[in-house]
């Protein structure tokens, strides 16, 4: 286990903790609350959305690539009531090993930012998901205000090491919107998250 990995693992609840109370806690619960049926989650790290996850979720599969937020995740399991079945699995959104339409709905909080291949982890999306299945964004995004925008790009090398493969200025809109997602149903927002990653997207979309 890489120790730059074991360090983020460790420290990653107690750097969100602030976001998480000013708001960011309750965005998760009021996009995650209505899930039903089958329900995959993308870089479910060390658990911040079980708790929002509602009693329609009838299984929940966890899919996580690092070993050291994997153990973490296993531990909040634990501590956590959730009335679905989980599994929790190690494995990156770009290779999902998931039957194909298998899933009523696909989560995402705060990992586009982080994979490697945006488009390749959106195809794994699209071939999980059921006909009509949604998938679920709450991320941070590229700012559209010129000032972030230039703090972001300042930031973006030393922000990505430190955030373990993270990037400040991503798109996720208009990467789904080339794949034909609609992606009416995103809104942008402020999180109450530190400044290069305040500018955000989410909502549901579609195929």
């Amino acid at each position: 286990m890489p120790v730059l990995d074991r360090i983020f693992a460790a420290f990653y609840d107690r750097v969100l903790a602030s976001s998480e109370r000013a708001g960011l806690a309750q965005r998760r619960r009021e996009l995650l609350a209505d899930l039903t049926g089958n329900v995959v989650e993308l870089g479910a790290g060390t658990g911040a959305n079980l708790a929002a996850y509602g009693p329609g979720v009838e299984r929940l599969t966890l899919l996580e690539p690092s070993a050291a937020m994997t153990a973490r995740l296993r531990t909040r399991l634990a501590d956590t009531p959730v009335s679905a079945d989980v599994e929790v699995l190690r494995a990156p959104g770009e290779a999902l090993p998931l039957p194909d339409a298998s899933a009523d709905a696909v989560v995402s909080t705060l990992v586009l930012c982080t994979v490697s291949d945006v488009d390749r982890t959106l195809g794994e999306v699209e071939r999980v998901l059921r006909p009509g299945g949604r998938l679920v964004l709450l991320e941070h995004v590229a700012a559209d205000d010129p000032s972030t925008a230039r703090l972001q790009r300042v930031l973006r090398r030393p922000w990505h090491v430190i955030g373990q493969g993270c990037n400040l200025d991503r798109d996720p809109r208009a990467a789904l919107a080339r794949r034909g997602w609609d992606v009416s149903g995103l809104v942008d927002v402020q999180l109450p998250m530190p400044a290069p990653t305040r500018p955000g997207q989410t909502g549901v979309v579609t195929r």
